[in-house]
Order: C-alpha cells, then sequence, then structure tokens
C-alpha cells in the first residue's frame, strides 16, 4: 500500500465501517423519523429504544439484528471491525432520528385551521416577559383621524387618545387586539365608534368618531338629571351611589358628572385592568377614570322625578356618598378562577356546528367540556339557558370552562 495502511488494517476497516454505515444508515433514519413523529403525535406515547433499535437495524438489512456481535463468522472474519462499525453508526443515526421526531410530535399543535393560518400575529421583538407571562405595550402612532360621516373629534379628547399607551397579552392574534383596544376606547372615552388598525409592530393607526351625548347617555330611561351645588367629597366618580341633604328635603342618586375644586381639573385615577374572558391575563396597565379632587363644585345625579322636584327647589346641599356593598359578580369570577376555570365570550359562527341547534341537542357540556352561563339569540340575553334555548351563527355566548376547553370551543364553533 502506498501509504502504508493495509485494507484489512483496523483504521482503515474503522473508517470503511463508518462510511457504510452512514451510506446505509440514511433511509432507516428516515424511517424511524417518520415512525417517531407520527407515533407521538396520534397516541402521545414514545416508541421503545428496543423497538427503534430492532426497527433500524431490519431495515438497513443487517441479516440477525443486534445477535451481530455475537456471531462468531462475523466477529472473527476480515470486515468484522467494519460490519460493527456501520452497524453502531445506523443505530446512532435512528436513535437521533426517532428523537427528533418524537420531540416534533410533542410539540406540534394537534388542531389547524386555516382561520387560525391566515390570522395576524406581533413580531417576537416587541413582546416583553414578565413573570413568564407575554406582554406588547400597543402605542397610537400618528394623528387620530376622524371618521367619516362624524363631527371632528375636539381637540382635548383627541391629545387624551394620542397619549394612549395600553399593554395587552402577547398571545393574542392582531385582530383579536384590534377588537380589545376599540372596545377600550369605546369604555373609556365614551366614543359613539372606533377602528384600530395594528400592525406587526404592535403600532396602532387609530379612526374615532366623537360622543354623540353626553350626561343624556348616562341617564337611565325614567330618570331626571338634576345640578347641585355641595362640597363634593374626594374621590366621587360617575357611576357612585350618593345621598343629598337639602333644606328642601333629602334623596338619593346615581353620580353622572361632577367637578369640584373651583379652577382645578378633576384628576385621573389609575388603576390596573384584568382581563376577564378566559384569555391571557393582562399586564396591569394605566387606565384613566375621571374623580373628583374634593371642595365645593357642582354635582350631577340621576334620581327619580319626585327626587328631581325636590333638588330643584334647593340652592345647595351636602353629598353622602353610600356604600356600593359587595359585587358579586366579581366573587364568582375569582371564585371560578381560583377552581382553575376562565369565562370567555364567543361569537358562533355562521354554519358552525352549533347553527340551528339547541343547547341540548349539541350536548355542549360533554363534547366540548364547557358550560353556556348566557346567550344573546335575536337580540335578547338568556341568562343560565335550558337544554331548549335555541342557538344560531351570530349569536353571543358567555362560556365557562378550563382555557383549553375554551379555546378548542372557541376554535370549532367560533
Amino acid at each position: 500500500m502506498p501509504f502504508g495502511l493495509a485494507l484489512d488494517s483496523f483504521p482503515m476497516q474503522v473508517l470503511l465501517g463508518l462510511y457504510l454505515g452512514v451510506l446505509t444508515g440514511i433511509v432507516p433514519a428516515l424511517v424511524c423519523f417518520a415512525f417517531g413523529f407520527s407515533f407521538k403525535y396520534v397516541t402521545g406515547l414514545t416508541i421503545p429504544g428496543l423497538g427503534v433499535v430492532v426497527l433500524g437495524v431490519a431495515i438497513a438489512g443487517i441479516n440477525g439484528g443486534l445477535m451481530a456481535f455475537n456471531d462468531p463468522t462475523i466477529l472473527q472474519s476480515s470486515n468484522s471491525v467494519a460490519v460493527i462499525t456501520g452497524l453502531v453508526v445506523v443505530l446512532m443515526l435512528c436513535f437521533y432520528a426517532h428523537a427528533q421526531g418524537d420531540k416534533l410530535g410533542a410539540s406540534l399543535p394537534k388542531h389547524f385551521s386555516f382561520k387560525r393560518l391566515r390570522e395576524r400575529t406581533l413580531s417576537k421583538d416587541v413582546v416583553d416577559f414578565v413573570g413568564g407571562i407575554g406582554q406588547v405595550r400597543v402605542p397610537v402612532v400618528g394623528t387620530v383621524a376622524d371618521m367619516e360621516g362624524y363631527p371632528p373629534l375636539p381637540a382635548d379628547l383627541r391629545e387624551e387618545i394620542t397619549a394612549v399607551d395600553w399593554t395587552f397579552p402577547a398571545d393574542l392574534p392582531l385582530h383579536e387586539l384590534e377588537r380589545r383596544f376599540e372596545e377600550r376606547l369605546r369604555s373609556e372615552f365614551d366614543v359613539a365608534d372606533a377602528d384600530v388598525q395594528i400592525d406587526e409592530q404592535a403600532r396602532a393607526t387609530v379612526t374615532v368618531a366623537p360622543p354623540l351625548s353626553g350626561v343624556s347617555k348616562r341617564v337611565p330611561q325614567g330618570k331626571r338629571a338634576v345640578s347641585l351645588k355641595a362640597v363634593i367629597p374626594t374621590g366621587v366618580a360617575r357611576g357612585d351611589e350618593v345621598a343629598l341633604h337639602t333644606a328642601a328635603g333629602s334623596c338619593t342618586g346615581t353620580v353622572v358628572a361632577a367637578k369640584s375644586g373651583g379652577k382645578k381639573e378633576e384628576k385621573k385615577a389609575e388603576t390596573p385592568t384584568v382581563a376577564t374572558d378566559g384569555g391571557t391575563p393582562e399586564a396591569p396597565a394605566k387606565t384613566t377614570a375621571p374623580v373628583t379632587t374634593g371642595g365645593e363644585g357642582r354635582i350631577t345625579v340621576a334620581t327619580d322625578r319626585a327626587s328631581a322636584e325636590t333638588l330643584l327647589d334647593a340652592t345647595e346641599g351636602t353629598v353622602v356618598v353610600t356604600a356600593r356593598g359587595t359585587r358579586r359578580e366579581f366573587e364568582l369570577l375569582s371564585l371560578l378562577r381560583r377552581t382553575g376555570n376562565r369565562m370567555r365570550r364567543v361569537t358562533l359562527r355562521i354554519d358552525g356546528p352549533l347553527d340551528g341547534t339547541t343547547i341540548g341537542e349539541t350536548n355542549v357540556r360533554e363534547v366540548y367540556g364547557v358550560a353556556i352561563l348566557a346567550v344573546r339569540h335575536d337580540g335578547q340575553w338568556v341568562v343560565a339557558p335550558r337544554g331548549d334555548t335555541a342557538l344560531s351563527g351570530g349569536d353571543d355566548c358567555f362560556v365557562v370552562g378550563p382555557r383549553d376547553k375554551l379555546s378548542a370551543f372557541a376554535e370549532a364553533v367560533a
């Protein structure tokens, strides 16, 4: 030999075995990868190592499988080192391919839909992780545009909306982020309508219609709104229940507007926001709720007709804020969360599996593992619906259940 190595020498036999092992191990490795992935994805179980060994060696065409190590004719032949080395290489490739297939089968989602594939998502560069939960801060970019067909926005309201910088869960698709952003604009600024477009960099372009009414929008049907000069406690906000004591008499009402402190502006109460729809909880974000600073001012309350006449005869009075008591709905949500359940609002899809059926016919509890607490059908809300309650495409449902069950239910019917 020119290089001083005989073909039957140990180094050459090892190199030959490596070459043959790689050459013959490609197909067995691919088969083990596909078999391991399929078995894990379908059944959730892992193929035992012995099964991988037998499968890989059998496909490679090595007669006798593991018995090759104990066969004297192979061990004593001139090519025994190359054969055993090739066998070991084939086994290592099969083990590695099987492990990768098993890992892919465990991590790959089992539910796909064209709707989910079409959903736009945020860029990973804008996601912040706080306590292991992904969050994204969505600022308003550019000028807040006026909505066609509505009057222009007041300058102060435009500035407040431009300064908005809210935080949302980062695992939501963009269309859901846009919907939540629009709902918060309507609830916190009382705007008539809002349209929000959010790009992959979490930048919001906002078009808003101004509020169509002020106090009248917050006065319940059958009530009257009356303003009165009084000393107003600090922290009074819209919706508080108050008792008014005047020289003409006393009455109770609900605050619809209040201003105190003379020329001082009302301060903004910073309160955290928490998601209650079953999705990932939103990170604490500062919201603006106008409250009084305390002192002399004017307060407008919604009250019944007789009390309104009493207040009209008074020049000024005393304001006493009454206790609202325990909010049972918040206690219910807390109890559900402590037991591992979440609540979510789901809009049923037209031509979906629940369209044109009843709750009892679809057997929602057993099939989907969730319970429907309320349904809005034909414009009417039904709380604690019975089994004969009809369901149609476009109906809104409040559903409670474990988070994974809610996600599967929403994916199937929404």
